[in-house]
C-alpha cells in the first residue's frame, strides 16, 4: 500500500500516526497519510522561515521561472495526475483530465505572466512623488477542500509563490494524493523551506495552522460553519484572511431564453462533479409560462447522464467523495420528501462505492430547507417564478451568496437581474465561464474577500507607500 509522507523543507518527513485514503468508487483503502499535529506543524513553519527568508529575496523574474517549470512538470504528468484526482475523489478521470488538471497548470502560467506584467500606481505632488510598493507576507497557511483538490490548491499556491511568500497547506485528509505529487514537485524546482505540505484532520492539523503566530495569512475553501471557527481563531490574531465558503446557487431561466442552450447549461451546472462544486446551481429557478416544459426537458437530460466507473470515458457522475457523504445527500432527500417534495432520481447504484443518481425535486417551496441548505451533491431543486421581481427574491432567499446563472435573451432584463442578485458572481447564458482576472468570491455567508488576479496578489503580499521629497529648484 502506497504511503505517503509530510514534505518539510523540501524532503518527506515521516510521522508516527497515520489515516486512511479510500478510492469511495470502490471503498478500498488506497494509501496511507499522516494525522499531522501541532508538532508537526510547527516544524513547517521553522522550515518556512528559512523558506521565506530565500524566497522573498529572489527575483521577481525568477520565481515567474519557477513557477513556469512548476507548470511543466505539472502538464508532463497530466495523465497520471488526473488518474490520482480521479481515484482520490471519485470524480470522472475524463473531468480530471480536461478540467482539474489543466486549470492547475493554467493557474500557475497565469501568476507567472501576471508578477512579470505587474504595474504599481504613483502619485505627484508638487513637491514629492508617492509610489506604491508591494512586499511578501512572510507565511502563509492554505487549506482546500476535498471536491477541487488540485486545481484550488494550485489557485492558492501560485500566487502565494509569486508574490515572494513560504507556504504551509494542508489538503483534505480525504484527497491527499495529487498535492504530495505537487509538494514533490515544488522540492524538485524551489528553494528547500518554500513549499510545506502537511496532512491530517481538520480540528488538529488545519487548527494548528490557523492558531500559529508565525502564519500571517490564512487563505480557507470549505463549508460554511468550519469557516466561522477559522474566522473566530485568526482574527483576534490580527492574520490576513480569505475564506471562500459554501453556495447554494440559482439557475434562473426566463422564457425568452434559449430553451435547449439553457437546458444544457442548467444540467451543468447541476451536476458537475456529481454537483460537489460551491459554484454548482442547486436551485433552479423557472418562469411559470415554460416551467412544465422545461422540468420534463431538464429531468430527460439529467436522466440522460451516466453514472458508473470513474475511470470510464463515457461517465458523466462518478462517485461521491465518501460513503458518509452520501448519507449526508440521501438525508437531505429523505427530507425533501418529508417536506412535501417529489424527487426523481437519487437512488444507490449497486456495488460498494459511494454511487447516487442525480436526483431533481419539485414541489418545494423555496423557502424549505432542502431549497436552501447547502447539499453539495447531485440534487437540484425546481421552483416556478411569475416576474423578475419574484425570481430575485427567491434567489436571494438564502443565506448563501456566491454565484448565479441567468439565461435570457433580453440583455436589459440580465442586467437589471445580475446588480440585484446578492452573489459575488452573476453569468449570463453560461455557467463556470472562468476568466482568471476576475474577482472570485461571495458575500453573506458564502465567504470574506476576493481572490484571483490582481485580488490574489494583492491578498498575498503587503502594500506600503513610500513617499519621495523632490529637492527645491535652484
Amino acid at each position: 500500500m502506497r504511503v505517503v509522507h509530510n514534505w518539510i523543507s523540501g524532503v518527506q518527513a515521516p510521522t508516527s500516526d497515520h489515516l486512511d485514503d479510500t478510492n469511495p468508487a470502490t471503498s478500498q483503502v488506497i494509501a496511507r497519510i499522516p494525522r499531522s499535529q501541532a508538532s508537526d506543524v510547527h516544524a513547517a513553519v521553522v522550515a518556512a522561515r528559512e523558506g521565506a527568508r530565500v524566497w522573498s529575496r529572489t527575483p521577481a523574474s525568477e520565481r515567474a521561472i519557477a513557477l513556469r517549470r512548476i507548470a511543466d512538470a505539472l502538464e508532463a504528468r497530466l495523465d497520471e495526475l488526473a488518474a490520482l484526482e480521479s481515484q482520490d475523489q471519485g470524480k470522472p478521470v475524463s473531468l480530471a483530465r480536461k478540467v482539474d488538471i489543466p486549470r492547475a497548470i493554467a493557474n500557475f502560467r497565469f501568476f507567472a505572466s501576471a508578477l512579470e506584467q505587474e504595474t504599481l500606481a504613483s502619485t505627484r505632488m508638487a513637491d514629492a512623488i508617492n509610489y506604491e510598493a508591494r512586499k511578501p507576507i512572510g507565511i502563509v497557511g492554505l487549506i482546500t477542500p476535498w471536491n477541487l483538490p488540485l486545481y484550488l490548491l494550485s489557485w492558492k499556491v501560485a500566487p502565494a509563490l509569486a508574490m515572494g511568500n513560504a507556504i504551509v497547506a494542508k489538503p483534505s485528509e480525504l484527497t491527499p494524493l495529487t498535492a504530495d505529487a505537487l509538494a514533490g514537485i515544488c522540492a524538485d524546482i524551489l528553494p528547500a523551506g518554500v513549499f510545506n505540505l502537511v496532512h491530517g484532520l481538520g480540528p488538529e492539523c488545519g487548527q494548528a495552522i490557523v492558531e500559529h503566530p508565525e502564519i500571517k495569512a490564512i487563505s480557507f475553501t470549505g463549508g460554511t460553519a468550519t469557516g466561522r471557527r477559522v474566522a473566530a481563531t485568526a482574527a483576534p490574531m490580527f492574520k490576513k484572511l480569505s475564506l471562500e465558503l459554501g453556495g447554494k446557487n440559482s439557475t434562473l431561466v426566463f422564457a425568452d431564453a434559449d430553451f435547449d442552450q439553457a437546458v444544457a447549461g442548467a444540467v451543468r451546472a447541476g451536476f458537475a462533479n456529481q454537483g460537489e462544486i460551491c459554484l454548482c446551481g442547486s436551485r433552479l429557478l423557472v418562469q411559470r409560462s415554460i416551467y412544465d416544459r422545461f422540468v420534463e426537458a431538464f429531468t430527460a437530460g439529467v436522466q440522460a447522464l451516466k453514472v458508473g466507473d470513474p475511470a470510464h470515458p463515457d461517465t458523466d457522475i462518478g462517485a461521491l467523495n465518501s460513503l458518509a457523504h452520501r448519507d449526508k445527500v440521501e438525508g437531505y432527500l429523505s427530507l425533501a420528501r418529508d417536506e412535501g417534495g417529489t424527487v426523481v432520481g437519487g437512488e444507490r447504484s449497486p456495488g460498494p462505492g459511494a454511487f447516487l443518481n442525480p436526483a431533481v425535486v419539485t414541489g418545494l417551496e423555496p423557502t424549505c430547507r432542502t431549497a436552501t441548505e447547502e447539499i453539495f451533491g447531485p440534487v437540484v431543486t425546481v421552483h416556478p417564478f411569475d416576474d423578475e421581481d419574484q425570481a430575485i427574491a427567491i434567489a436571494n432567499g438564502t443565506e448563501y451568496g456566491l454565484a448565479a446563472s441567468v439565461w435570457t435573451s433580453d440583455l436589459g432584463c440580465a442586467h437589471r437581474v445580475g446588480e440585484a442578485l446578492d452573489v459575488g458572481m452573476v453569468w449570463v447564458n453560461t455557467w463556470l465561464h472562468r476568466d482568471l482576472r476576475v474577482p472570485f468570491g461571495g458575500v453573506k455567508n458564502s465567504g470574506v474577500g476576493r481572490e484571483g488576479g490582481r485580488w490574489s496578489m494583492a491578498f498575498y503580499s503587503e502594500n506600503k507607500n513610500i513617499c519621495v521629497k523632490l529637492g527645491d529648484r535652484r
